[in-house]
């Protein structure tokens, strides 16, 4: 699983590390660097399908921009941005560290430095013991390929290939002569990218047909799809888990969800709901009838139902439509899915209702962004580290400090 992404001139962002967890809520006021943060998990995520720099960045045909393209990838005036995550290994005692520096010019990104290592840990070192599986070498800056070397057991930098600039040197390592080693490290951090996904499911997407689907789209258009292409059993059991969870969301009655074939042809999909008010007969509504919250929270749960294990499920504004007094429900909900299938959650939120719903118990799990006070750029701050955080909580709910800036203010106070 991934456990930390740190940030070096990300955006808004000078240095900062983001903690993951298996439910981390990201909160903090607008333009405080929320946004630019997933965008690091996105932009990882796409140069793990094996999409070069500069389209991962700044789009192309098939592909938005990160928020800000090319222009704002940086932090201003740098030109060139670094980030660096933790993966865990197979091995308990072990995790992988991998470590990307892009240069952007203009219409160009490339490697300027790449590296992945290997983290040994013993409860008799401070710190892990390293092993360089591989590093690149900047000798000819404007060479072709850049200078990469591949651990061999020896001592020296190793065994030397020149690779392509243009692409991250971890999604090229397969088909090369390096070692067992570095070939399933590399292999298992790719997985790990490929399991980030970034969710922002857009309810008027979703009130229409879509055909059968194997994998879940971004914006949630494709549920119906998704659903009525699982195998009989297991569709059957993912839809009843769907009932479950959406009979504690609105005051009506729902007995059932479920998703029906549609057309001459049965390659599209539809979503559907029997509902009522108690006493009263049932009656059926598809997804045009269904409100926005209604379809968020239920492609919220789709996702988590089939994700596969190990996944890192990102929800920009998780309770979006969502009225305040069923804000616990979400996160039971997100506790409850996320633990069942090993899927971490890493989700923003402004709303204070939400944050009382976590409480006290949550507050290991509450990273803040926010801007330093003398230079503007964003930082992430744990919330359970805050000296005066006793002082806070003894004033009022985590909802109520977070909605009176309370928290922002003690931050500034702290000099965080």
């Amino acid at each position: 699983m991934l456990k930390e992404l740190k940030l070096e001139d990300w955006k808004s962002f000078a240095n900062a590390t983001l903690y993951i967890d298996p439910l981390t809520l990201l909160i903090g006021s607008n333009a405080s660097g929320k946004s630019n943060a997933l965008d690091a998990l996105l932009f990882l995520h796409r140069i793990s399908q094996g999409i070069a720099l500069f389209p991962a960045i700044a789009g192309d045909v098939n592909l938005p921009a990160l928020r800000g393209g090319m222009e704002w990838v940086c932090r201003k005036p740098e030109r060139m941005f670094r980030l660096t995550i933790t993966v865990g290994s197979h091995q308990e005692q072990q995790d992988y560290r991998y470590e990307l520096a892009v240069l952007v010019n203009g219409t160009r990104a490339e490697v300027y430095a790449e590296a992945l290592a290997l983290l040994t840990y013993s409860p008799r070192r401070k710190s892990p013991k390293e092993k360089l599986l591989f590093q690149t070498k900047q000798e000819e800056a404007n060479a072709p390929g850049i200078p990469t070397y591949f651990s061999t057991g020896t001592q020296g930098w190793g065994k030397r290939h020149d690779l392509n600039r243009s692409h991250a040197i971890l999604s090229q390592i397969e088909t090369l002569n390096v070692k067992r080693e570095t070939i399933e490290g590399a292999k298992l951090v790719l997985q790990q990218l490929q399991k980030i996904f970034v969710f922002d499911p857009i309810p008027s997407h979703m009130r229409t047909y879509s055909p059968l689907s194997e994998r879940l789209l971004t914006d949630g258009s494709n549920i119906a799809g998704v659903l009525a292409g699982l195998e009989h059993e297991h569709k059957a059991r993912v839809e009843a888990t769907l009932t479950h969870y959406l009979k504690a969301l609105p005051e009506r009655d729902i007995k059932r969800v479920w998703t029906e074939l549609v057309g001459k042809f049965q390659t599209d999909a539809m979503l559907y709901c029997e509902e009522g008010w108690e006493g009263q007969s049932m009656h059926e509504v598809d997804a045009r009838g269904m409100s926005d919250g209604t379809l968020r929270y239920l492609a919220i749960v789709t996702a988590l139902l089939t994700r596969e294990p190990g996944s890192l499920l990102v929800i920009e504004e998780v309770d979006n439509g969502l009225h305040p007094s069923r804000t616990h429900v979400l996160l039971d909900m997100l506790k409850m899915l996320g633990k069942e299938h090993n899927i971490d959650i890493l989700a923003t939120t402004h709303n204070p209702a939400l944050l009382d719903a976590a409480g006290v118990k949550m507050l290991p799990f509450i990273v803040v962004a926010h801007r330093d006070e003398a230079t503007g750029y964003s930082r992430l701050t744990q919330l359970e580290t805050l000296d005066q955080l006793p002082k806070l909580i003894a004033g009022g709910s985590l909802g109520s400090l977070s909605s009176r800036g309370r928290i922002e203010a003690a931050l500034k106070r702290e000099g965080v």
